[in-house]
């Protein structure tokens, strides 16, 4: 059986849901804010290898303070 080579990253990309805070002014977004600290619950692989999803997802949701991310002005 072939072994994965080593020097090769092991990639995968996920997604799930997570609460995100919209501010409305005057009919428009004017921010948006990701919370970033939302365990990770039913995540679903959209590129790389699969096969370390788990992994990855463990090392995303190990516990680790993640900031929240804004968008706008």
């Amino acid at each position: 059986m072939d072994q994965p080579d080593s020097t090769t990253p092991r990639r995968v990309v996920f997604q799930y849901l997570v609460p995100v805070h919209v501010e409305v002014e005057d009919g428009l977004v004017c921010r948006v804010t990701v919370i970033d600290e939302t365990p990770v619950r039913d995540p679903i692989a959209v590129d790389g290898d699969a096969v370390y999803l788990a992994e990855a997802v463990r090392a995303a949701d190990d516990g680790q303070a993640w900031p929240s991310w804004r968008f706008g002005y």
